[in-house]
């Protein structure tokens, strides 16, 4: 078991896994935090997204204050 991957799992899930994890092989647990960064970056993309379609009901002149204010 590498204890880089278990830190690198340990960074993606901001705290430290349960014990059990340490008996996994380190290509699964490289695994797992790569498949959490993805899904981490997946959702922040779609949110991104999501904010600037509601963008597009502010009116035109106020869309640059407003992306100011809620992406400071």
């Amino acid at each position: 078991m590498s204890t880089e991957a278990l830190e690198k799992l340990t960074a993606e899930l901001g705290v430290r896994p349960p014990e059990s994890f340490a008996a996994l092989p380190s290509e699964r647990l490289a695994a797992l935090a790569d498949a959490l960064r993805r899904e981490r970056e997946s959702r922040a993309s779609g949110l991104n997204q999501a904010a600037e379609e509601a963008l597009k009901l502010v009116p035109a002149l106020a869309r640059g204050p407003v992306r100011r204010i809620l992406f400071r």
